[in-house]
């Protein structure tokens, strides 16, 4: 669009200062911003360095964009992390695990050398996160779908924050079973850290793609943290779908296939190296029966299962929700988790420790056996009830090594693990929840099938075949489906086991599971602790309370915004881009009527005021700047969900609210966030 009475010559004029700078900034952009801190050591050789880059670059960039490759660097580096830290977190259990063996015949040694151990990690993780970095605790999977919403929080995207989260991540995995806690939720926060600073990298040549470009970036990360976790691409992704972003664009899924891909096929060729696996296959190895996975008539078992799934997860989300509330509001746990938190953690965990220590109560919880051993075994499709005269054979050594019916076994894990899994939950440092979820659907699902097995056995010969680890895989998808309120977890089971013979099964539980966890407007784990930590994300605040999106955005609006009157001199512009820092400032026809006409760049607004200081100024502002047309206007009745919406959908980094014409006020990202904090108080 051509400025408004403008000269001839001072278009031309304009054109050619234009190019030049254009021009300019392509050759030395880069240069600039590596060279800016003169008092950064080893300057020249960073130069060089600079130079090199920027020559491949330049000779990848002919091949394709540049943003394949950090597409593909993203999943590659994500998938090594992910496999170096679980290498390392084997270790310290086998060091654990070594240290118990070798003081057999001691039970006051054994006691103590498995109660301390895990309890002294956790009090570091907790110490660690809380002295570095407190934003490292929890899950980050509802601070990272809050970004992904368009809320910025520089602070959960920090190097800081990675350090301190990778460490106390690898701590709280290390305490094994005990603790119960897994590693998805981190991983996807620490994926999201490593996209982020891919993309700042890539910014350095492509400055004017910068914010599409990390946003991209953000959502391309959160499908390749599962991804290379479980070496799962297709799950992944439809977990960054249905969990990560609010609003998920078409043109993020070619991109999060690639790089979960990438991501996925490195993970699994380092696990073929490392000699975990023996070629790239499924992560937890099955051997179901592929003549005959099940009896059609076992679908209405399959969807038992499923509502069965479906009334734990309310069961466990209302003692989740209960725990998140006495911690906030009980004095005592508030003390203990603004200032002690290693106390706590350590203290916690030795609790839990003590409970499942093998010689007490552990022995019932197969609580010798990482989480990996355990849902290796609950996924056995042998009939342990069938086996239970000869305790030796594998896995069902593992559940029945005190001599008891593996029912005994299966139903005192499932009723110790609801408690200490809600309890662990409420530890301060980096921990997942997703996995424990997992497996403990896994056991429900395991012990379902058993009895299912047992009671087929009187119906003759036609159901001796009943597979219990498919009720196992069943139960693990639907159970922690129905606690995100997702349906990847299916999907994730099939990949995880390679058995899509039981895919129909298996999404049928998953969908019960998820119908029956949804009803009443309950909010998910996820949402549950966004409301806890009054988070500034519009769809955590619809479920607890679906009339606060609904309110007028005129109620809401804060102070007056900085405007400019068409007529507007050299004084008020240079006193509206002091007081502003928006890159849209809108224009009204003058401040009596308030009639909006459009709104000016502040960058054109610099350049106006840079030409008016060499030169006397005698135009108006619509006379030396554009005022571009407002595209999308907001009345004072639009609601807060509506806005929202169109910030997130179109991008839109301004939206001018007018009631008949005249300007009420403008919504930009950081005055939608506090709107958003503002209605979270209110819960």
């Amino acid at each position: 669009m051509k400025r408004q009475d403008e000269s001839p010559g001072s278009e031309t004029a304009g054109q050619n200062n234009n190019r030049e700078r254009e021009n300019q900034s392509d050759t030395s952009h880069n240069e600039t911003l590596l060279l800016a801190d003169r008092w950064k050591p080893c300057r020249q050789s960073r130069g060089a360095v600079k130079d090199v880059l920027l020559k491949l670059s330049c000779c990848l960039g002919s091949v394709c964009g540049m943003e394949w490759y950090g597409y593909a660097a993203l999943g590659i580096l994500t998938a090594i992390l992910s496999f170096f830290m679980d290498l390392s977190v084997t270790k310290l259990l086998k060091a654990h695990q070594w240290l118990y063996m070798k003081l057999d015949g001691n039970s006051l040694l054994q006691f103590f050398c498995w109660t301390l151990y895990p309890a002294c990690l956790c009090a570091v993780a907790s110490s660690f996160s809380h002295n570095i970095c407190p934003f490292s605790t929890g899950s980050g999977i509802p601070e990272v779908r809050t970004m992904l919403s368009g809320v910025e929080m520089p602070h959960y995207l920090s190097l800081t924050n990675m350090f301190t989260k990778l460490l106390g991540l690898i701590c709280t995995l290390a305490a094994g079973s005990t603790v119960f806690l897994g590693k998805v939720g981190p991983f996807v926060h620490l994926s999201t850290m490593l996209g982020a600073y891919l993309s700042n990298l890539r910014s350095l040549t492509q400055a004017d793609k910068k914010e599409k470009a990390s946003n991209e970036m953000l959502v391309v990360a959160a499908a390749v943290g599962v991804a290379s976790c479980f070496g799962a691409p297709i799950s992944g992704v439809l977990f960054s779908v249905e969990v990560m972003s609010s609003h998920f664009a078409l043109r993020h899924y070619f991109p999060c296939f690639f790089s979960a891909a990438c991501g996925a096929l490195t993970f699994r060729l380092f696990s073929v190296w490392s000699g975990d696996l023996e070629t790239l296959q499924a992560m937890f190895k099955t051997n179901f029966p592929s003549s005959s996975p099940f009896y059609p008539l076992e679908i209405l078992l399959f969807a038992l299962l499923g509502l069965l799934c479906g009334a734990m997860s309310c069961c466990f989300l209302f003692f989740h929700r209960w725990s998140l509330k006495v911690t906030k509001t009980n004095l005592i746990f508030i003390k203990m988790l603004t200032t002690e938190k290693g106390l706590y953690s350590g203290m916690v965990v030795f609790l839990l420790a003590c409970v499942t220590f093998p010689n007490s109560a552990g022995q019932y919880m197969a609580s010798q056996h990482t989480m990996k051993q355990l849902l290796t075994s609950l996924l056995d499709s042998s009939q342990w009830s069938t086996q239970s005269h000869n305790a030796s054979v594998q896995p069902l050594s593992e559940w029945s090594s005190s001599g008891s019916p593996v029912y005994l076994s299966l139903a005192v894990f499932l009723l110790m693990k609801m408690w200490m899994l809600v309890l662990a939950c409420t530890l301060p440092l980096p921990a997942g929840y997703f996995m424990p979820v997992f497996i403990y659907g896994a056991a429900l699902g395991r012990l379902f099938g058993e009895g299912a097995a047992l009671a087929s056995s009187s119906a003759g010969q036609q159901w001796a075949a009943i597979n219990p680890g498919g009720y196992a895989l069943a139960g693990a998808a639907a159970l922690s489906g129905a606690v995100t309120h997702t349906l990847s977890p299916a999907l994730l089971a099939v990949e995880l086991t390679g058995q899509f013979s039981h895919a129909v099964p298996v999404l049928l539980a998953s969908l019960l599971a998820n119908t029956l966890a949804r009803a009443g407007r309950r909010p998910s784990f996820y949402d549950a602790i966004s409301i806890s930590k009054k988070l500034p994300h519009l769809p955590s605040l619809k479920k607890v309370c679906p009339k606060l999106p609904s309110t007028p955005v005129g109620e809401v609006l804060g102070v007056k915004c900085v405007q400019l009157q068409k007529a507007a001199e050299p004084e008020e512009v240079q006193h509206a881009v002091n007081s502003c820092t928006e890159a849209q400032i809108p224009v009204v026809d003058s401040d009596e009527s308030q009639i909006l006409l459009g709104f000016v760049l502040r960058s054109e607004l610099l350049m106006v005021l840079r030409h008016w200081r060499t030169e006397t100024p005698e135009k108006r502002l619509h006379e030396v700047c554009c005022i571009y047309p407002t595209s999308f206007l907001l009345s004072p009745h639009n609601t807060v969900q509506e806005a929202h919406s169109i910030l997130s959908l179109l991008g839109a980094q301004t939206l001018f609210v007018a009631d008949r014409g005249r300007l009420v006020g403008v919504i930009t990202w950081p005055e939608m966030t506090r709107i958003l904090e503002d209605l979270a108080k209110e819960i």
